[in-house]
């Protein structure tokens, strides 16, 4: 009855592909997961300053980012077994398939574990509270806190994988799913600290870096031993070949994720060692408002990824383009949803987080304009990826992480902008890639890419 109903809603909408048929599948899925991921996000924040307090929240948010920037540690090898899986996969070499997630598997567990351990060690001769610009008050904390986080991050990117394998497979639903719960369980945790603890940023940092770790071992658990049991990874099937054709396209993946996390992930710390970790907050929360319309604009695009890996390879360039025709329509919708949010913003503000803080007009202006490049670019970015034609990707992403801080030095310290240069130096450096990207996929699908154009 379901499945009926479902084929005369895709007959009406005018869907025939199968392959756009799954997309718009997960893409319903996806508004359920992530709609549930917003509401409890946007709940957690107000009830963090509460219980953090505005400075142990800042130390918190440049905490994270510091961490995140060792996403790089997993070189590239997670995006290029998106990749390598799917087009194994639509090969229907299973074996092949199951020795790409073993290799990948075994490869960043052993890097994260070494890194583990090196961090344990490094960790006693660091005075956390120099790197964040806080209070020394907070150095014994500080001294558990960072080696249990880092330890937790690393396993997590072993563990996330899994949401790898099931994007790979177009299942494109399935990291909003872990998002939702990981938010749900988060927001939970965080009202029963409200009611039995103190404030306290130790207890806090542990349980969010336990948090999201637990769910996808449970992931995990479940997908080896049904979905996906017979792409369980085993050791026997770790070849250095298979790592290599992962990593040859993971290699320049790896650049260009290492470049993103330079310049998306720099802000926080360069706005809490120039300023302090409460200037932070403000900016993290016009960030956390337009990510509203990011998020909701990824549901319906990240599924492209892998649906152009395959389209791409299935030579099947006329629903390449009729999709990318779509999803930029559906793109400058959000783009003047984005300039009616800045409108709103003030009093979007005030009801979220009342009078706690204020969140000065250059922030939020410099921030929407950042999410408006950002959802422009985006479907050309997926197409690229999808393809593996990032070569000019890795070359633009080196070049903006390179003059990211040097310009937000120039417009903090000389111009004297505030936070709000530290925001502008990320979106000018990331204007490269808003116009190179559409010029690379019209070379590309007009068959005239050559060069640098073409790899």
């Amino acid at each position: 009855m379901i499945k009926v109903l479902k084929d005369k809603l895709y007959t009406r909408a005018g869907i025939k592909s199968q392959r756009t048929k799954n997309i718009t599948k997960h893409v319903v899925l996806s508004f359920v997961y992530k709609g549930g991921s917003i509401i409890a996000n946007f709940l957690l924040v107000p009830l963090t300053i509460n219980y953090l307090d505005t400075e142990n929240y800042g130390v918190w948010l440049t905490l994270s980012s510091f961490i995140a920037w060792f996403t790089f540690f997993d070189i590239g090898l997670g995006n290029g077994l998106r990749n390598k899986f799917a087009e194994a996969k639509a090969k229907g070499d299973l074996l092949l398939a199951r020795a790409y997630v073993s290799s990948a598997y075994y490869t960043i567990g052993t890097l994260c574990l070494l890194l583990t351990v090196l961090f344990f060690l490094i960790n006693f001769f660091v005075d956390w509270t120099k790197v964040f610009n806080t209070s020394t008050e907070l150095n014994d904390d500080l001294k558990l806190l960072m080696p249990i986080a880092f330890g937790f991050f690393c396993l997590q990117l072993v563990a996330k994988l899994i949401t790898t394998i099931y994007t790979a497979d177009q299942h494109h639903s399935m990291q909003g799913k872990v998002t939702f719960y990981t938010n749900l369980v988060s927001l939970l945790a965080i009202w029963i600290m409200t009611l039995i603890n103190k404030s306290s940023l130790l207890i806090f940092g542990v349980i969010f870096s336990v948090l999201p770790v637990l769910i996808l071992l449970i992931l995990n658990f479940i997908a080896f031993t049904k979905k996906y049991r017979k792409y369980r990874p085993t050791i026997v099937l770790w070849r250095i070949k298979y790592l290599k054709e992962i990593f040859g396209l993971g290699l320049v993946f790896f650049f260009v994720q290492v470049s993103g996390i330079v310049l998306f992930s720099a802000d926080n710390f360069i706005i809490s060692h120039l300023f302090s970790p409460s200037e932070v907050v403000p900016y993290n929360i016009a960030y956390k408002y337009f990510s509203i319309a990011l998020m909701a604009f990824n549901i319906i695009a990240s599924p492209l990824w892998s649906s152009f890996t395959d389209a791409y390879n299935s030579k099947d360039y006329a629903w390449i383009v009729n999709s990318m025709n779509n999803i930029m329509r559906i793109a400058l919708l959000f783009i003047c949803a984005i300039l009616v949010m800045m409108f709103a913003s003030q009093f979007f503000y005030e009801f979220w987080i009342g009078d706690k803080l204020y969140v000065p007009r250059k922030v939020t202006l410099i921030t929407g304009i950042f999410f408006m490049c950002t959802i422009f670019v985006t479907p050309y970015t997926l197409f690229l990826n999808g393809t593996g034609k990032i070569k000019l990707q890795a070359i633009q992403g080196f070049m903006a992480a390179l003059i990211n801080i040097p310009l937000a030095l120039l417009f903090t310290l000389y111009f004297k902008l505030g936070a709000s240069g530290v925001i502008l130096a990320t979106t000018i450096s990331f204007l490269p890639s808003v116009i190179l990207n559409p010029i690379q996929y019209k070379k590309i699908i007009t068959k005239k890419a050559k060069g640098i154009w073409n790899k």
